[in-house]
């Protein structure tokens, strides 16, 4: 096992749930979501479950919880402030908003399910259908699937790459160590690869819809 997982297998395994709970739900209810994603300590938690540090169950768990924790405050910001909320967004981050925004007008309910697999989107999203007024009792059950679907899957990837890593470590010494590595960057790149083509279509579909709308429509 590497120094820094070594380090992290040190923590007691409260520890490790809090941060798998805390992290998702920050990062779906703040702009932390745009910074670190809250994959982050869910994959890590997911790894030292292979460890048998934690049981993977509670990862899940606490993972789901969390997620379903930070779309409910992101909700309810979304809900109280509105408009007032996203008028003080500007550069960058307002472009992402209108891309968010066409989004959730195309998919409705379920871009609460599909928005939990890019950053931009799982943090955004949830205070825009706040803003809309879709109803709570209706917006839940949305995020009680995605929250489901995402939490297991992630946590279930981490334990994955934990088992690979464990044998790949036994096998082969460093050489193993290094690819394991190479795996795990690879896992979050093309996380990050998906989340940008995820960006660029909700941008092409933008701009289609702007094209599209007649000249006298606001």
């Amino acid at each position: 096992m590497s120094t820094l997982l070594k380090e992290l297998a040190a923590a007691p395994p409260w520890a490790l749930l809090l941060a798998a709970f805390v992290v998702p739900a920050l990062a779906a209810s703040t702009l932390l979501g745009l910074v670190v994603p809250g994959e982050t300590a869910v994959l890590i938690a997911g790894v030292l479950a292979h460890e048998g540090r934690v049981p993977l169950v509670a990862v899940m768990a606490a993972a789901v919880l969390g997620a379903i924790t930070g779309d409910s405050v992101g909700y309810a910001v979304g809900a109280r402030l509105g408009p007032a909320l996203f008028s003080r967004i500007s550069g960058r981050a307002a472009r992402r908003l209108g891309e968010a925004r066409a989004f959730v007008r195309r998919f409705g309910g379920l871009a609460v399910v599909l928005g939990r697999w890019a950053a931009f989107l799982r943090t955004l999203v949830p205070s825009i259908a706040g803003a809309s007024g879709l109803p709570y009792r209706r917006f839940v059950a949305f995020i009680v699937a995605g929250a489901t679907l995402w939490g297991v899957g992630v946590a279930g990837a981490g334990y994955l790459l934990g088992a690979a890593y464990g044998r790949a470590e036994g096998a082969l010494g460093l050489t193993g160590t290094l690819g394991a590595l190479v795996l795990v960057v690879g896992a979050l790149l093309v996380t990050h690869y998906l989340s940008r083509r995820a960006e660029a279509r909700l941008g092409r579909d933008e701009s289609s819809d702007g094209d599209a709308a007649p000249s006298g429509e606001a």
